[in-house]
């Protein structure tokens, strides 16, 4: 009952106007689905790699908008509002790792046919390799995809219950209740296909409302462009610009020096896009490598000009709420948390029917991580773990069998995405993180062991299924470790020097991970030249 009072109360700013917006999002995403439902997938390349016909430049946009999602709609406002533009710089790592996968990876995932990156694992180290790796990326992206949709739940939750109701943890969990509800029937309706095209239909949605808000806060200053950003030059607490891009200092706590921009994001960028199925298996549905490379790199540079609209948004919302004389909204009032600035800004400042669009856009960028995240881990689970299994029993699996099999994983892994999304909302109050180095952080369990792996298969002849499985565990269990948490409550070795090394960013031990995972996969035994994959031309 609670609930549903909340829903009905008009005090959080939504007003029928904007749920006639926020319907008519809903009216295009069913009819998308439907229309996707009548071309019925036949086979399981079909289901999950859209019959590896899918145009480069949809794939780009499926590719920036899942990886934007909810958490750059809301956080990377919340970064400009509360420090600079050096989130921006992010972003040179993650093109140089575009590259190195263009360049290096996507020609070996083309050479296998699956619908999995990680049957190259099985050409060079066994199958067990590949099954352990497909198991690192469920638990990897069940954490990762879980943080993602507990932050498009905050926005739905503010939008359903209140501003103030609607970031307690009970009102949090039916908003993601909904968010997987929607998600898993969806994705249920035609596989990859219907992802990635809801991408692009999404992608558009996210950014239309990004610059809306951008165009009403611009009218709602009076002062020259000169004078906001001579404010803006000195609008950091200790006086330092709001628009510094580049910081070349090398204080491995700060999150996006220019040495971890160019290291770590390097790191984290070709774990995303090189050694995620989630990710990486929009590349595989185009037709050959050289439209997947195309992709991936496109779809990361298009990723660069996205961020920079939300992070010009946290730097209008500062010039709103910190100086407001310059502004026609002298008593707009500030929210005591600024991780929902642009939330609070769009359910008490933004007119209506267009804050129906804004909430539009925050629910496309929900929408798109959770639909992308099951069905990628339906695919490797399909693909590494359920097929191989069924092909040696005495029957083998028809195509309409394992095509239904993908559906009920569907269903399975948006219920444990779900599930973890829950229990973000203590996780982070118990971290104490940004909302970004939160969903950032997390996603490094995964990646740590796996692109250690993947470098020790491309670059070196040497390792084994054990020595895989193993790098895979210590790149795990090294981050698990490294999560401050693990310091602040647990009392591990409460001292100077151990304290110090939990508070470096997560980018830091990201790469120490890699490394690490990298040496205990080389300590497998060297391979024969024959053994080892070597791509076709690409």
């Amino acid at each position: 009952m609670m609930l549903l009072a909340s829903i009905t109360n008009p005090g959080h700013g939504f007003r029928a106007i904007d749920w006639i917006v926020l319907a008519a999002y809903f009216a295009i995403l069913a009819v998308s689905g439907y229309l996707f439902t009548r071309r019925k997938s036949e086979n399981s390349e079909d289901y999950f790699l859209g019959s590896r016909s899918m145009p480069s430049w949809a794939v780009a946009v499926s590719i920036v908008a899942t990886s934007l999602s909810a958490v750059t709609f809301v956080g990377a406002p919340e970064l400009a509002y509360k420090g600079n533009l050096t989130y921006l710089a992010t972003n040179i790592g993650m093109i140089i790792a575009a590259f190195v996968i263009a360049i290096l990876f996507i020609p070996r995932f083309y050479q296998t046919r699956s619908a999995s990156i990680y049957e190259f694992l099985e050409t060079r180290f066994g199958p067990p390799a590949r099954k352990g790796a497909s198991i690192t990326f469920l638990i990897g992206r069940v954490l990762a995809s879980g943080a993602r949709v507990y932050a498009g739940a905050i926005p739905a939750s503010m939008v359903l219950f209140g501003i103030e109701d609607g970031i307690k943890p009970a009102y949090l969990i039916a908003a993601i209740a909904v968010l997987t509800f929607v998600g898993i029937v969806y994705t249920l309706a035609g596989g990859i296909r219907s992802v990635i095209w809801a991408d692009v239909l999404q992608f558009a949605i996210l950014i239309g409302a990004a610059l809306s808000a951008i165009i009403i806060l611009i009218n709602a200053i009076d002062a020259t462009l000169n004078e906001v950003i001579t404010e803006l030059r000195t609008g950091m607490s200790d006086g330092s610009s709001k628009l510094t891009v580049l910081d070349t200092g090398l204080d491995f706590t700060s999150p996006f020096t220019l040495p971890a921009c160019i290291i770590g994001f390097t790191i984290l960028g070709i774990g995303s896009y090189g050694t995620d199925q989630d990710l990486a298996q929009r590349m595989l549905t185009c037709k050959d490598a050289k439209h997947g490379a195309r992709s991936v790199v496109a779809g990361i540079l298009l990723g660069v000009p996205s961020v920079a609209v939300f992070l010009t948004l946290g730097l209008l919302l500062w010039v709103l709420y910190q100086r407001p004389h310059m502004t026609s909204i002298p008593n707009a009032t500030e929210p005591d948390d600024s991780t929902r600035v642009f939330l609070h800004y769009i359910l008490t400042q933004i007119p209506s029917g267009v804050r129906g669009l804004m909430m539009a856009g925050l629910f496309a960028a929900g929408l798109s991580s959770l639909n992308s995240a099951i069905n990628a881990m339906s695919a490797a689970f399909i693909s590494d773990i359920y097929k191989p299994w069924v092909d040696g029993a005495p029957t083998r699996a028809t195509e309409k069998h394992l095509v239904r099999m993908g559906r009920i994983g569907v269903i399975v892994c948006g219920l444990l995405l779900g599930g973890f999304a829950c229990t973000c909302i203590y996780w982070q109050s118990a971290n104490d993180d940004t909302l970004i180095n939160f969903a950032l952080g997390v996603m490094g369990f995964a990646y740590a062991g796996l692109v250690g792996v993947f470098f020790c298969a491309i670059f070196t002849n040497r390792g084994t299924s054990s020595s895989v499985l193993a790098a895979l565990i210590v790149g795990f269990l090294w981050m698990f470790l490294t999560q401050q948490f693990m310091y602040d409550h647990l009392g591990l070795l409460q001292s100077e020097p151990v304290a110090s090394f939990y508070a470096i960013h997560f980018s830091w031990k990201l790469t120490i991970g890699a490394v690490l995972a990298f040496a205990v996969c080389s300590l497998g035994s060297r391979q024969d030249t024959a053994r080892r994959a070597a791509p076709d031309a690409a």
